[in-house]
């Protein structure tokens, strides 16, 4: 597919809003239009900020936008939280094999330009020098920073020069002067130790094995987690809550890190049951047309709602109720309720505050347009090439397509686990 075509094909999908899947007269075209306009819309989201940032320029670029309610922190957090988010989602369609496809050049050109924005990101001489030592906020965005990092080693850390990477090193270190809240910030601390014990530099397990195990207290049941003591409705299971915590497990098991019970396998095991029960709950949320529940905190961060069912897909551990061709349909029925409306984006593509369409009023305190990024974690299936059955199996309806219109569906019952 030419690079023309790749983009029509994405733009095309983009404006089909409400029709799903494909039609069964022609089950073959949808997964061509599938792939391509998930990663059109990815590459939309990431170019104006790998472009700007590569050359040093994004503080000078981005347009920053706080929420009404801003709660006065130095509104410089922006752009950390805007790279690290984005770059996270980004990673595991960077990490794929180099081709002479239309995507594939894509895809070199983002990861060029993210290798340049890693350097700028740790440069103190950069004018793209991101705020590591200021507001305590840097936590948070430090660990999609390195997330993106473990997930395409090969891709984004290797290839770093020597003085990049001990700038890194250090810049991670150096946040250990946070102490986290014991709310989800605890697994924010514990997937920077995760990097420093996968780069083969000293990991706190102190910080590694409290996060495991308040995550597993707070764990109420039914695959859904609480954020500390309160439980709250929203959608932090999928922002934070499975995914780290199956990240951190997954390193800490290879690495035969201390743990405080039983044996690391046991219990990574236990945390990919738990997002799939999850997932089985997010992929039930998605209505005919595509729209999905509007509640709870963070609402602002859009498609990231589904990151553990796209992570799940990209690692071949989707539960068994659910088909490859259910969840891709789905996932891309989501992304077009969201991105269909133009005020997503400003006219220079980038990221707004809002849900489906810009609406500031949503945002929360401590919300900006930087925080906006991490939508692209609901990207992570793209990670998978295109050959993949993920992206070449037969479109299929997913479960409120098929209960909405008279169709067998299976029932849902609570898990013991």
């Amino acid at each position: 597919m030419h690079k023309r075509d790749f983009m029509k094909a994405a733009l095309v999908g983009a404006a089909t809003l409400g029709s799903g899947a494909a039609s069964v007269a022609k089950p073959a075209a949808a997964p061509v239009d599938d792939r391509a306009y998930m990663a059109g819309l990815l590459e939309k989201i990431a170019s104006p900020v790998l472009a700007a940032m590569s050359k040093g320029e994004l503080k000078k670029t981005f347009p920053l936008e706080l929420s009404p309610t801003w709660d006065g922190r130095e509104s410089g957090v922006a752009y950390l939280e805007c790279f690290g988010r984005m770059i996270s989602g980004l990673s595991p369609w960077l990490a794929l094999p180099e081709d002479a496809t239309a995507e594939g050049k894509v895809r070199k050109r983002l990861t060029e330009q993210a290798l340049q924005s890693y350097v700028h990101a740790v440069d103190p001489a950069s004018p793209d020098y991101l705020l590591w030592r200021g507001h305590g906020q840097a936590l948070v965005d430090s660990a999609y920073f390195t997330q993106a990092l473990l997930r395409a080693p090969k891709a984004l850390w290797e290839p770093l020069d020597a003085t990049t990477k001990k700038r890194i090193i250090e810049e991670i270190k150096g946040l250990r002067r946070v102490n986290p809240p014991f709310i989800n910030w605890l697994l924010f601390a514990a997937m920077n130790e995760a990097f420093l014990l996968q780069i083969g530099e000293e990991a706190d397990p102190m910080r590694l094995n409290t996060a495991v195990r308040m995550i597993d207290e707070w764990y109420i049941g039914d695959g859904w987690i609480k954020d500390g003591a309160t439980f709250h409705f929203d959608y932090y299971g999928s922002f934070v809550m499975h995914p780290m915590m199956i990240q951190v497990l997954e390193v800490m098991e290879a690495h035969k890190a201390p743990f405080w019970k039983d044996d690391l396998t046991k219990w990574r095991e236990l945390a990919v049951k738990r997002a799939q029960r999850y997932s089985e709950h997010l992929e039930r949320f998605v209505s005919p047309e595509g729209t999905f529940p509007p509640f709870g905190r963070s609402l602002t961060y859009r498609t990231a709602v589904f990151q553990p069912l796209a992570m799940l897909a990209l690692r071949k551990q989707l539960p068994a109720k659910l088909s490859e061709g259910q969840v891709r349909s789905a996932l891309v029925a989501a992304h077009k309720a969201v991105f269909s409306q133009p005020s997503n984006f400003t006219k220079d593509s980038f990221l707004t505050i809002g849900f489906a369409g810009h609406n500031p009023a949503l945002g929360d305190w401590y919300s900006n347009n930087g925080s906006m990024y991490i939508t692209a974690e609901g990207f992570l299936a793209l990670g998978l090439p295109a050959s993949d059955s993920f992206w070449t199996a037969p479109a299929q309806a997913w479960t409120q397509k098929l209960a909405f219109s008279g169709q067998p569906f299976q029932k849902d019952y609570a898990v013991d686990y």
